[in-house]
């Protein structure tokens, strides 16, 4: 059986005070300082892949925080709640159990009301509508409170949009992954290819395009590089090129 973390909790949508609570001085609570590695970007910049591959060669746990995401959305659309009714939204993510199973010893994955729903995360209904369902900011709130109490275990990767900047300012070792809109583009193309999906790349750089701008401007955690992040621009590296370059960064700490 593989292993599963509960971090299930009773949330509410205006939780602040205990989000902050988990930073003082940014450092985890209880002095705990656990080596912590947090990768930003772009969606289709590689942050899964290399995460991935770094985790697995520094003996850490890899956890893409996008999935999280998606799978409530997933739990969203399911649910037949309106994606415009926020307040109902929110409290669906009070009222969900999330789990973390380690699907490889290095790469974590969530389980949403203990069920495997990760075939569908990156299907057409979910890609549309998550950028809506992740922009709720009571969402946002239950959802980071998660994504701290993984990073507890320490020896953790955590890739997303805003880990740098919100969910683990304190990590040891802050990257915002780069790379043009159209190569990119080919890399989501060829992973929904890969997944069975089918997509033109014409589509998948429209929606690319749309998602950059969303995620930039959004009020709540807009995409963008901690002021101490290193930027590592990935355009005519290799995956191996980007994950030894990370590695050397990690092995200075």
């Amino acid at each position: 059986m593989m292993p599963i973390i509960n971090l299930t909790t009773e949330r509410t949508c205006t939780q602040t005070q205990e989000l902050d609570s988990l930073v003082q001085n940014d450092k985890m609570e209880g002095d705990l300082k656990p080596q912590l590695i947090a990768i930003d970007g772009p969606v289709a910049v590689g942050k899964s892949t290399v995460g991935s591959m770094l985790a697995r060669r520094l003996g850490y746990v890899f956890f893409d925080t996008g999935m999280i995401y998606r799978a409530f959305t997933w739990k969203v659309l399911k649910s037949g709640v309106s994606p415009r009714d926020e307040e109902k939204i929110c409290q669906l993510a009070n009222m969900t159990k999330f789990e973390f199973v380690a699907v490889r010893e290095w790469l974590l994955s969530p389980l949403i009301d203990g069920e495997d729903v990760s075939s569908k995360l990156l299907c057409p209904e979910v890609e549309e509508q998550v950028p809506l369902t992740s922009k709720i900011a009571g969402v946002r709130q239950a959802l980071v409170l998660e994504q701290r109490r993984l990073a507890r275990r320490g020896k953790v990767i955590m890739a997303g949009r805003d880990i740098c900047t919100v969910v683990l300012p304190w990590a040891e070792l802050k990257i915002f992954l780069t790379a043009p809109t159209e190569e990119r583009a080919k890399r989501r193309y060829r992973e929904l290819l890969a997944g069975g999906l089918n997509a033109s790349l014409e589509t998948v750089l429209s929606d690319l395009k749309r998602r950059d701008e969303m995620d930039i401007r959004r009020a709540i955690s807009p995409l963008r590089p901690a002021e101490d992040a290193i930027i590592v621009n990935t355009e005519g590296l290799s995956l191996e090129q980007v994950v030894d370059r990370i590695y050397a960064l990690a092995a200075d700490l």
